[in-house]
């Protein structure tokens, strides 16, 4: 979290169209102002490289956030704590720069200072009174698909948990936005789930922040050693006060809602057509990673290995895998998935997914698709859990060790592979059928 002030009047325009405006303080002995505001740290330094692209004479000046925390209507925060985050990373990151070997020593070294202590949300919320209450999540739970798509899930159980205890909670989430050129993606997506109530774009006056009863701070979660090692659910639920280890498996399934989603009408009668067919394979060989992704010759090789050993199948992707092959079985669909809900259409009408570890396996768990998911060397450090609906195999370096490679049940790791050259496609064919 940071609190501050600006020293003069500007407004931001958001992807969608949302105009967050900031003015300049007006009286700055009423802490309790709109004219002061809260941010997460990340939304905060792009918004103040937003602010020095206009001119230089829109600057953000940091408040001092323990004066707001002492207000009286200030909200209770949940979760693990975060409380001073800007002073501790400024002063700290200040008294280590030049400590190469310590950085060095620790890919988020952020982590070293900011506080991991475990909570229990249950004995956080005891003898509130209150029945109708407002939480406010502040900033976005995570920045890629998969991870936003986990957190969804996270916040889930963290609502129904809630729900126990309370009788009405109304849920709103504000998200990063100053710099976040994905902020409509990110907003379809949070706005898709149902316990969510309000979807806004950060950052929020500190009246209005006052307004609720309490509120998570997801500022730097990402920087945490614990995001670094837990699949995200888990960690997620971690940052939230709950024992993830007490919570189900069966819990911890993905949602996502097409009741109300309209599909266009080109991309209903495209799968409609396909459907005719037979069944449907959707083929997903890249991630934005370089080191995730199918290098491209064995993609478009694997591609025309798949049409050939499957007949019974239509495959598709929605991301341009080979241009110059052309087969009645093979439909590129990379012109119809324009937005979120477009591709999570697609993979709700498929039978089956061949995937590299993207959003694209976690999706499938919200319409239980069987998937097989492609894993390699750049996964080894954090541990995975698997979808009922889901199997694995490991592509690896040849020459680094296995041994760092984690799994929740190990037994659902059905083939390692030395390097993509010497990737079986019977196997995989093999698993795809195991369904």
């Amino acid at each position: 979290m940071v609190v501050f002030r600006v020293t003069d009047n500007i407004n931001i325009k958001t992807t969608d169209g949302t105009l967050v405006k900031y003015q300049k303080l007006k009286g700055p002995s009423n802490l309790l102002n709109e004219t002061l505001y809260i941010s997460t740290l990340e939304d905060f330094q792009d918004m103040k490289r937003v602010f020095s692209s206009v001119d230089q004479k829109y600057r953000a000046k940091v408040f001092d956030e323990s004066k707001i925390r002492y207000l009286s209507q200030f909200p209770k925060e949940l979760g693990i704590l975060n409380i001073n985050e800007y002073n501790i990373t400024n002063n700290l990151n200040y008294k280590y720069k030049n400590d190469d070997l310590l950085i060095q020593s620790f890919k988020n070294f952020d982590s070293l200072y900011l506080n991991e202590e475990k909570v229990d949300l249950s004995k956080q919320i005891k003898g509130t009174l209150k029945q109708d209450i407002k939480i406010l999540i502040l900033g976005s739970p995570g920045f890629s698909l998969s991870e936003m798509i986990c957190s969804c899930t996270a916040l889930r159980i963290f609502y129904e948990k809630l729900s126990t205890y309370f009788k009405s909670i109304s849920l709103d989430i504000y998200l990063n936005a100053s710099e976040n050129r994905f902020y409509s993606r990110d907003k379809m997506l949070f706005s898709n789930q149902t316990f969510i109530n309000k979807i806004s774009a950060l950052s929020i006056d500190v009246k209005e922040f006052c307004q609720y009863d309490f509120f998570v701070d997801t500022s730097s979660v990402s920087k945490r050693s614990y995001y670094e090692s837990l699949n995200y659910t888990d960690a997620w639920l971690h940052k939230l006060g709950i024992d993830y280890k007490k919570v189900p498996q069966s819990k911890k399934y993905n949602q996502i809602n097409l009741s109300t989603f309209k599909v266009r009408k080109d991309l209903k009668e495209k799968i409609q057509k396909i459907k005719l067919k037979g069944k449907i394979l959707l083929y997903h060989p890249y991630s934005a990673n370089i080191k995730k992704s199918i290098p491209k010759e064995v993609a478009a090789k694997l591609l025309k290995e798949l049409v050939s050993r499957l007949p019974e199948y239509t495959i598709v992707s929605t991301i341009k895998v080979d241009s110059k092959f052309d087969d009645d079985r093979y439909v590129d669909l990379s012109n119809d998935s324009k937005s979120f809900l477009d591709f999570s259409y697609i993979i709700s009408n498929c039978s089956k997914v061949l995937t590299v570890n993207t959003s694209t396996y976690h999706m499938a768990d919200a319409f239980l698709i069987p998937t097989v998911v492609f894993f390699t060397e750049l996964d080894s450090k954090r541990k995975y859990s698997f979808y009922e609906m889901s199997k694995a195999i490991f592509v690896k370096d040849k020459t680094k060790s296995l041994s760092k490679f984690v799994f929740e049940n190990d037994s659902l790791l059905l083939y390692k592979f030395e390097g993509w050259q010497e990737l079986k496609v019977s196997k995989v064919i093999k698993l795809l059928e195991s369904f």
